[in-house]
């Protein structure tokens, strides 16, 4: 079974995301855990909940993807932001937790000068503070672009962060089909190469999830600006190896395309024609 969404507005609260998703066709989505520019997470409401998750549960919803926001940046030089992130990453988790078994994203951060090394080191002290044995999400690292000072543009660079984690059976990955292109992996016209390159350096294992955005720039950019399906450099053709693919066919898709719902809609049904069941 395909299971695909979007990113949905968590204004409408989780039944609210749950019609949409089923309006456009969808069985997943990803949200985020509160304002992408940071801030106060609105309350659960645990009717809302309770009434979501019976409606997932009817309609054989996959695993959810929360987002973490933008700001957060756990390789910061500023103390300041470290700390807000060590905090919203904690606080994200335990509100995650009304949701168990789901899954939990974050951009890695970036080290603005303090280099990859020194990154990393925060990157992984920060999970080692925030995971828990009794954690039931799993944490994703998303890959990244390479744009800026990036941490986690090289699969290398994922499976260094992953290494230094104690409870690395509560770490995942997220790849973004536009950031690992942008990021230079040729998706197009080697995707057995760079999925065998995923797998010996991270392991096909550790994959979760899939953000599935077509590109507007060419292939090592490292711009990060998605494209709708079929209208960038990658291209239709090979967005459809890709979901068909035996090492992801079987992850959920989540469509993160410059669109709102009407725009969703066409692409998931789209995507669903091209998948082979």
């Amino acid at each position: 079974m395909l299971h695909i969404g979007c990113h949905l507005s968590t204004s409408r609260g989780f039944m609210g995301m749950g019609r949409d998703a089923l309006s456009i066709g969808a069985n997943t989505f990803q949200f985020f855990t509160r304002n992408p520019r940071g801030g106060k997470a609105k309350d659960i409401d645990p009717a809302d909940l309770e009434e979501f998750l019976a409606l997932a549960r009817t309609n054989g919803f996959g695993k959810l993807l929360a987002h973490a926001p933008y700001t957060l940046n756990p390789c910061s030089a500023d103390a300041k932001t470290r700390n807000f992130a060590l905090e919203t990453m904690q606080d994200d988790l335990a509100r995650m937790e009304r949701l168990p078994g789901n899954l939990y994203n974050f951009h890695p951060g970036s080290h603005v000068g303090q280099g990859v090394e020194a990154g990393i080191g925060m990157i992984v002290e920060q999970l080692n503070t925030v995971l828990t044995p009794e954690l039931t999400t799993t944490v994703l690292l998303e890959t990244m672009a390479g744009k800026g000072s990036e941490v986690g543009r090289t699969f290398e660079e994922v499976r260094r962060i992953l290494d230094g984690v104690v409870l690395q059976e509560k770490m995942g990955v997220c790849l973004d089909t536009c950031h690992v292109h942008d990021a230079g992996y040729d998706l197009v016209n080697d995707l057995d190469g760079v999925l065998e390159q995923f797998d010996r350096v991270v392991g096909l294992d550790r994959l979760r999830a899939i953000h599935l955005n077509d590109s507007m720039n060419p292939c090592g950019a490292g711009k990060d600006r998605h494209a709708r399906i079929g209208h960038g450099h990658l291209g239709l053709e090979a967005i459809t190896r890709i979901i068909n693919h035996p090492a992801l066919r079987h992850l959920p898709f989540l469509l993160e395309t410059p669109n709102e719902l009407p725009g969703y809609a066409e692409e998931i049904a789209l995507l669903r024609g091209l998948y082979r069941a």
